[in-house]
């Protein structure tokens, strides 16, 4: 990984993962995958490595990446899905040839067509999407309770009543921010007397 980058923020669901490639999207925006190689370091953490990626890859990437995050938004409201998302999300799908394939320890990998498809990645991407947007999985796309974040996430606890896309960012901070104000409205209250 480049030092120089911003941590990535990697959740169990892939789709979801890659829109927090992009965070604080309602606050000061922080571009995680701000350059080509950002995105091959992003790509290869999530089990889809690939060789090189050029400019419009990832301007395709990022295109993949806010049509999704559109669609879950609209999903989570529970808002018709935007047309031009949906169609970036099944061309990207549909130009794959990503394969999945069993492991002998039983599990899925994916199998990209060629050593440096970056398209092949964007195809599983969009395919997870789908299988989320598509309500086939157990779960529900929810929005982050952080007033800057508003990521969209999928939510798998037990009562599907999550608010937070990560409760060590978002989560802790809403709370840190609850603490601190109730502290200036009370100014005595927490101390030893």
């Amino acid at each position: 990984m480049r030092d120089q980058f911003p941590d990535f923020r990697l959740g169990k669901v892939l789709a979801t993962s890659f829109t927090a490639t992009l965070t604080e999207r309602r606050g000061d925006a922080v571009e995680r995958i701000p350059t080509p190689n950002r995105l091959v370091d992003w790509l290869a953490v999530s089990g889809l490595a690939v060789e090189s990626c050029t400019t419009a890859q990832l301007e395709r990437a990022r295109e993949l990446r806010e049509a999704i995050h559109a669609a879950a938004t609209a999903a989570a409201r529970r808002d018709p899905l935007p047309v031009s998302a949906v169609q970036v999300i099944n061309d990207c799908s549909t130009r794959s040839r990503a394969a999945a394939v069993l492991t002998p320890e039983g599990a899925r990998q994916w199998r990209l067509g060629s050593a440096s498809s970056v398209e092949d990645a964007l195809g599983v991407i969009a395919a997870d999407a789908i299988s989320i947007l598509a309500g086939e999985r157990d779960g529900k796309l929810a929005l982050c309770a952080s007033p800057t974040c508003q990521a969209a996430f999928f939510d798998t606890s037990q009562s599907r009543t999550r608010r937070w896309c990560e409760m060590n960012t978002c989560g802790n901070r809403q709370k840190k921010a609850r603490f601190n104000a109730h502290r200036l409205e009370n100014p005595g209250s927490g101390q030893s007397q």
